[in-house]
């Protein structure tokens, strides 16, 4: 279960050594520089992030107001009965729908919704939808809904990232993430801020810079092939809504919460981190377990923060190297910053797409009985049994494989299309990705480890 672990089986008996997929990744991003140096000589993402729009038809109903407020009442509704069940239901995080269906169904289903369809979350939020209702409501009573306060520029995406390091926080370092109370009262904490911040500051602003989860779907749907574009869907090439640079301040420190993040749960279940916390709480787990659960939080949310602050800190050396290296008068730091989001991308696939896959199965029956009551909504139906093996575990490691070595080099290629489009020196151009290159291999090569030790 999710409680216990986030991912099933390791690597075992691969008809190669482990080190010669290090070797072989890294080979795979130097030999993909050098094409993209000789090939890659204009700008290309930037000149198709417009797109071609979708037939109007095809927008009359995907825009429609009917399904927007038959979606948000949809989410409302979930997000009441999610609270409900978390406070009222089973305190068994294997009996209560709230647990699964937060970390597997919204956490990790919505990511290949996301780099599909697009900002799909735009329409699925409930927070938004109670909102828009909320506003919608106060005004036919005839009053004007305004924000009482303008969110600083300089603010940008910090709160953002303030508040998915919490959600991160929540489940990575707490030594019982799936309790259902303990969900029960986040999800009042988080609605309640976000109420707050899109009173005070306006839904939009708060959606774009304070709302954790929509800017981390939103930052997801820059990949996909279709966007939203002055009311209009347009289909274009995948990975151009990454193309340019944001103008957001805290964008970086969002996107580096994202890996490192990932990154710290695949380090926090590693021998050496496992050896760390018994260590440092052996001495108290049968005398004074709640002492040993505290040492264990706090120990983890170093480790957490530590391994973010890595990431920021690996990204920011680079690309002072590459400023150095070209001596620019631009920050590169916030211009090579989307490179980094399909990076977290492939993290939080490799890590858990097998999660994914096999918890996920566990929602129709939790869904029968979502109380943990002892209902069957659903007749036999709901009485269904999951596959626990769907994948091998060379199978999985396959697809890790595959997706980090994918992801970095789209990150090579956005960097890239970036950097010819700053410099109208080809040699500058590539100058600068030279560091950018030096970091896509560390990434990768470190993420490839953390999957092997787990």
């Amino acid at each position: 279960m999710i409680y216990l672990a986030h991912g099933i089986g390791g690597v075992r008996d691969l008809p190669v050594p482990t080190w010669l997929f290090f070797w072989g990744a890294a080979i795979a991003l130097v030999a993909s520089f050098v094409l993209l140096g000789a090939l890659w000589k204009r700008p290309l993402l930037e000149r198709h992030e417009d797109g071609r729009a979708l037939p109007r038809w095809v927008q009359a109903v995907l825009l429609s107001r009917a399904l927007r407020i038959l979606l948000g009442l949809c989410s409302a509704a979930l997000l009441v009965l999610l609270f409900a069940c978390a406070a009222f239901g089973s305190t068994n995080p294997n009996e209560n729908l709230t647990p699964t269906f937060v970390y597997v169904v919204f956490w990790l289903g919505l990511v290949p919704l996301s780099i599909f369809l697009g900002d799909v979350w735009r329409v699925l939020s409930p927070w938004r939808a109670i909102a828009d209702g909320a506003v919608w409501l106060y005004e036919r009573l005839g009053a004007e809904a305004r924000p009482l306060a303008e969110l600083p520029e300089r603010v940008g995406r910090w709160p953002a990232a303030g508040l998915l390091f919490c959600f991160a926080a929540l489940e990575l370092t707490y030594s019982d993430p799936a309790s259902p109370r303990a969900l029960a009262l986040a999800i009042a904490l988080y609605s309640y801020m976000t109420w707050f911040g899109m009173a005070a500051f306006g839904r939009a602003t708060w959606l774009e810079r304070g709302e954790a989860f929509a800017v981390y779907f939103g930052l997801l749907a820059r990949v996909a092939p279709f966007a939203l574009r002055e009311r209009r869907i347009v289909i274009r090439w995948p990975f151009t809504g990454l193309a340019g640079w944001p103008s957001i301040p805290g964008t970086g420190a969002f996107v580096c919460v994202m890996l490192g993040s990932v990154g710290f749960d695949g380090f926090s279940r590693t021998t050496l981190w496992q050896n760390t916390l018994a260590n440092a709480q052996g001495n108290y787990v049968l005398s004074d377990p709640g002492k040993a659960d505290l040492i264990g939080t706090g120990l983890n949310l170093l480790g957490l923060s530590a391994a973010i602050l890595f990431v920021g800190l690996a990204y920011i050396g680079a690309t002072k190297a590459a400023e150095r290296t070209v001596e620019s008068s631009s920050n590169l730091t916030r211009q090579f910053v989307y490179s980094l989001v399909p990076i977290a991308l492939v993290y939080a696939v490799a890590h858990y797409f097998s999660l994914l896959v096999i918890q996920g199965q566990f929602v129709l029956p939790l869904a029968s009985d979502p109380f943990g009551y002892g209902w069957s909504l659903f007749g036999s139906l709901g009485e269904y049994r999951p596959n626990l093996a769907p994948i091998s575990p060379n199978g999985i490691w396959y697809v890790q494989v595959g997706a980090l070595v994918a992801g970095h080099i789209a990150g090579l290629a956005i960097a890239h299309d970036r950097a010819v489009s700053l410099f109208r020196a080809r040699d500058s151009a590539l100058r600068s990705q030279y560091a950018m290159l030096a970091l896509m291999v560390v990434y990768t090569v470190g993420g490839l480890w953390l999957l092997s030790q787990n």
